[in-house]
């Protein structure tokens, strides 16, 4: 059996992105470097139908890129739902703006330049949703730095979290942050958590 022949089923199988997205994803691929950023069809299309179900007022996105995650998270906000994306890269951010600009639910999204780190510390007020998808060395001080700020019951969700697999035998930086933190989360009892092999792995977490 053929673990890259039942990834692309599940792609197939799942139900497209709206047309901006795919244009999104397209120019991307043209205009930016590192387009492997993208978080994809099935992490996006996961993303928003976990906001559907969850609605969140409130979420938070560390790590934006291109804009695809931030809106497959609006699409299932609700109308006056606020997002606001953490980035370091002031070309992706315009990038994104003019996509945001188009879309029914671009009024839902606030890009903040700079450390997200930094940006965090000037947040206020809870957050229903966290969304992790940054650099991998900083996940562990990223989940620590948002925690307090998620509501009681709220979701945050950690992309990468196999990290291609590194996480079986960590020998870099990024390999060791992204483990420590999927082995902290696993005893931490402020949370409860279910790892999921999706894609490059998702670590969902649900705040006590």
């Amino acid at each position: 059996m053929d673990f890259q022949d039942l990834d692309d089923y599940c792609i197939e199988t799942t139900q497209s992105e709206p047309e901006l997205l795919l244009e999104l994803v397209e120019k991307t691929y043209s205009d930016m470097g590192y387009p492997n950023k993208l978080s994809g069809k099935t992490i996006g299309r996961t993303l928003k139908l976990l906001t559907r179900l969850k609605q969140p007022k409130r979420a938070l996105e560390i790590g934006m890129f291109t804009g695809y995650s931030a809106l497959s998270i609006a699409e299932g906000m609700p109308a006056d739902g606020s997002l606001i994306c953490c980035e370091t890269n002031p070309r992706a951010i315009e990038f994104a703006q003019t996509f945001f600009d188009r879309s029914p639910h671009g009024h839902k999204i606030t890009p903040i330049f700079g450390p997200a780190l930094e940006t965090i510390e000037t947040l206020e007020g809870e957050f229903d949703l966290v969304f992790i998808d940054a650099d991998k060395r900083n996940y562990l001080n990223y989940y620590e730095a948002v925690l307090p700020l998620v509501s009681s019951g709220g979701l945050i969700i950690i992309d990468n979290s196999i990290w291609q697999g590194r996480v079986l035998d960590p020998q870099e930086n990024s390999d060791i942050a992204v483990n420590q933190l999927n082995r902290l989360i696993a005893q931490d009892n402020r949370v409860e958590n279910v790892h999921l092999n999706v894609r490059d792995g998702l670590n969902l977490v649900v705040k006590h």
